[in-house]
């Protein structure tokens, strides 16, 4: 019994000097600590209590009167106030950047750019097929498509330098909508029924970073290496040049208010909508009240310098550049009348059955 006491003794002992020694390697100095991972994140917070980490940091437990008096060598004095806010150069592009969406670069020189539409399919590799069948963009629906944003993703990460790059019609111009559609890579925005000016406004305030925008910095895939993570000046550098942003004019209220929603900074195009222009406005192409709404959408976009998208019909359209095709239904079955010509749906017809005539 007493050689277990004395053995009991000893072990405790032995805990209390190891755990003596755990302290003493705690209580190591800040500075020491700070000098372990020099190659760390300068604007990171490592931790260093008892250095002079922050030393524009207000006074503990005091009131800084931040709010009216600004740092010295502060750019913004006085009161903060945001309209009044001169935004800084940190995110500011480099020198000359190239534009590296190809869609921008099309549209900037004039050329005519297709958008073939995914509609009905989640499944990645019918997007991947629909993006490397010669299309400019991918116009992946959202507006009318019971699919989530993470069906999106998925499709988007099978193959996010196919040939068309990914673009989306949002369900409306919010930010939850159009922030999914940019953070996971998005580089057309498709703005549907904008109908007035402010709306116009909110849809490219969520598409775009500041100053021009009000786009939060998320951690989606659009900045991975496998979407625009590596491309010349960096992601959030540059997409606010590289990102196409088209707002659709649907309805006769959006038609009246065309120019003025032309006239908004970073909207790229206007999109004349063939078919809701008739199902607001009660005609029919062809008929002359439909034609003059259509008229007065072309008329907006060349007074603000602005591109004219329409459906692929009207190709030779005057003015019109910017195309949105069939979908990826429609595709394949044109596709297959095209390989098939005369034996399509040409199948047997038994006399009973479910598929007898």
């Amino acid at each position: 019994m007493n050689r277990r006491f004395a053995l009991l003794l000893v072990l405790t002992a032995a805990l209390g000097v190891g755990a003596l020694h755990v302290l003493a390697q705690q209580s190591a100095s800040p500075k020491q600590e700070g000098q372990a991972n020099p190659s760390a994140d300068p604007d990171a917070d490592r931790g260093n209590a008892g250095t002079a980490q922050f030393p524009l940091a207000a006074p503990a437990g005091k009131d800084s009167g931040a709010v009216t008096k600004a740092p010295a060598g502060a750019v913004n004095q006085g009161t903060v106030d945001e309209k009044a806010w001169k935004y800084g150069h940190r995110f500011d592009p480099p020198p000359n950047a190239k534009i590296w969406n190809p869609v921008k670069l099309k549209m900037m020189r004039g050329e005519k750019v297709t958008g073939g539409t995914v509609s009905a399919a989640s499944d990645p590799s019918t997007y991947c097929a629909m993006a490397n069948a010669g299309y400019d963009f991918i116009w992946t629906e959202m507006q009318h498509s019971p699919r989530e944003w993470e069906n999106v993703a998925k499709m988007w990460q099978a193959c996010p330098h196919a040939k068309a790059v990914p673009g989306v019609r949002v369900a409306y111009a919010n930010e939850r909508e159009i922030q999914h559609a940019m953070d996971e890579g998005a580089l057309v925005v498709v703005i549907p029924t904008v109908r007035t000016f402010d709306e116009g406004v909110a849809g490219r305030d969520w598409t775009y970073f500041p100053p021009l925008g009000k786009r939060s910095q998320g951690a989606g895939q659009a900045y991975s290496p496998a979407f625009w993570g590596n491309v010349p000046g960096g992601y959030r550098n540059t997409i606010n040049q590289n990102v196409v942003l088209i707002e659709m004019i649907e309805t006769v209220g959006g038609a009246a208010q065309a120019r003025e929603i032309a006239s908004i900074p970073g909207v790229d195009a206007l999109f004349a909508a063939s078919s809701d222009l008739g199902n607001f406005s009660g005609y029919k192409q062809g008929d002359p009240d439909y034609e003059r709404l259509i008229n007065v959408v072309h008329d907006a976009a060349l007074a603000a310098g602005k591109r004219l998208c329409g459906p692929f019909a009207w190709l030779d359209r005057p003015d019109f550049t910017c195309f949105q095709n069939g979908s990826e239904t429609a595709a394949i079955e044109r596709g297959v009348a095209t390989e098939l010509g005369s034996l399509k749906d040409t199948q047997g017809k038994p006399e009973v059955g479910p598929y007898a005539k």
